[in-house]
């Protein structure tokens, strides 16, 4: 591996230029570094000076074209200084000290050593000199570079002490072995299976921003399993846990649904799925082991499992802190509907049933169908091949259907309004039925969705009903 060398930018002699003058040490360290001996793309650059990192900031600004202005957070006692190369956050050397209910550091100033002994991982700890005497040298004082060789996850301190001071480390440990397929070294997992209740005082929204991270790297699989043998996983996110294992009565055993999830997950990440695809990918069998049952005739039953994660997936995204809107009603729309395309590949497919779908699944019949391909895992080739076979007939379907009734996001003409001006009536359980029965017509085909024929419907419905029209 090549050591990292600056890129060629006139911006970094500036900062060295700036430093110089007001006689503070300047280092590029952490991340950029990093990304830098990976050769990947990184556009966030650490500045950190042994002095006064606003001042730097700020003198740094004045001497850029146009000056552009330096957000400074005096609390943190760092400065933003956005370029249009790079964004630039610069900070002084520090040494923090912790209290054990808090993953708050009190902070101090301190010496260069001391700032690199305080990052989460040697691969973090590197730097790069922005002083005249040996500009771009590298500084790595705990064999951040021989771990990324190694391709390792290591402490650059005890892991103990690391993982207690701040236990979203633990976290941060998983997520940068997933992005970057490396191994937590030996002696640094076990220590996140010893210090894992610590993780009780981080903040749910840092966890999952940690959580999501994971989710989104090119193989998520590896991450959960690391969380789940290390414990972390029983203590973050339960009830995905709570899928591992595999029971057995005579010759009837179910699957592991642990392994079948992170299997789906994977093959969502490896067909393009965004990040609520992946979540739907992590919940479609969320409800398995509630549901679980042993029939003798059949042997073990997950009936209703689908209706029940879908009701669950609200109380998730409010315990996980992620977002209660449109993107959870996605979610747990999937989860709601994932076995339904299942269904039609087992039967004589109707265009009633492939109208309902499409009407159900609305906008996201395409994202349901993803997932439906990503849920048939078998080691059985052949088996998984006839399925999505089976799937290439529905999706043709579904194409034919929505071609000819442009179901996707349809809405009835005969609205709740018409049928209450129709039979002067107020909001009332009628008025429900009523536009129930029309809708059941149109997705079995009975009638179109035009305004004369439904309306026609409508007059019959509500005669059977002993309503008269006030108008017709």
């Amino acid at each position: 591996m090549k050591t990292p060398q600056l890129p060629d930018l006139p911006l970094f002699q500036t900062i060295a230029e700036a430093a110089g003058e007001l006689q503070y040490p300047a280092y590029v360290i952490g991340g950029y570094v990093r990304d830098l001996a990976l050769e990947r793309q990184s556009k966030d650059v650490d500045v950190v000076c042994v002095g006064d990192g606003i001042k730097l900031a700020q003198a740094v600004g004045k001497k850029l074209p146009n000056r552009p202005r330096v957000t400074v957070f005096k609390n943190f006692g760092t400065a933003m200084l956005p370029t249009p190369e790079i964004e630039l956050e610069f900070v002084g050397a520090r040494k923090e000290s912790y209290r054990a209910e808090s993953r708050k550091p009190e902070v101090e100033p301190g010496t260069l050593d001391e700032d690199l002994a305080r990052r989460d991982f040697t691969i973090n700890a590197l730097g790069l000199s922005l002083n005249p005497q040996d500009f771009g040298a590298l500084v790595d004082r705990y064999d951040g570079m021989g771990d990324l060789q190694r391709r390792i996850i290591r402490t650059p301190l005890d892991p103990d002490i690391t993982f207690s001071d701040d236990p979203l480390r633990m976290m941060r440990a998983v997520r940068f072995a997933t992005q970057l397929n490396f191994d937590i070294e030996p002696d640094t997992y076990d220590a996140i299976a010893r210090n894992k209740d610590r993780i009780k005082i981080v903040s749910q929204e840092r966890i999952t921003v940690e959580l999501n991270k994971i989710i989104m790297a090119p193989k998520p699989s590896y991450g959960f399993k690391l969380l789940f043998q290390c414990g972390l996983l029983h203590l973050i996110f339960p009830k995905m846990a709570q899928l591992y294992g595999v029971e057995k009565v005579g010759q009837h055993a179910h699957k592991d649904n642990f392994y079948h999830t992170l299997q789906v997950l994977d093959n969502v990440v490896a067909a393009g799925g965004d990040l609520w695809l992946r979540w739907a990918a992590i919940l479609h069998d969320i409800a398995k082991p509630a549901t679980k049952r042993y029939d003798k005739r059949v042997g073990w039953t997950f009936h209703g499992h689908e209706d029940k994660g879908a009701r669950w997936v609200p109380n998730i995204f409010t315990d996980l802190k992620l977002p209660l809107g449109e993107e959870m009603r996605q979610v747990q729309k999937l989860v709601r509907l994932h076995l339904r395309p299942i269904a039609l590949v087992k039967e004589i497919v109707t265009d009633s049933a492939v109208r309902r779908l499409l009407f159900e699944a609305g906008e996201d019949i395409d994202r349901l169908m993803l997932l439906c391909r990503a849920d048939i895992t078998s080691k059985d080739h052949q088996r998984v091949a006839r399925y999505l076979r089976n799937f290439d007939v529905v999706e043709q379907k579904l194409k034919e259907v929505e071609e000819k009734d442009h179901l996707r996001n349809f809405k009835p003409v005969i609205t709740g309004e018409i049928i209450m001006s129709t039979f002067n009536l107020q909001p009332s359980r009628a008025v429900g039925e009523l536009k129930e029965a029309l809708l059941e017509a149109i997705l079995d085909g009975n009638v179109r969705n035009e305004y004369d024929e439904a309306f026609a419907l409508l007059l019959e419905l509500g005669q059977r009903k002993g309503l008269t029209p006030v108008q017709a």
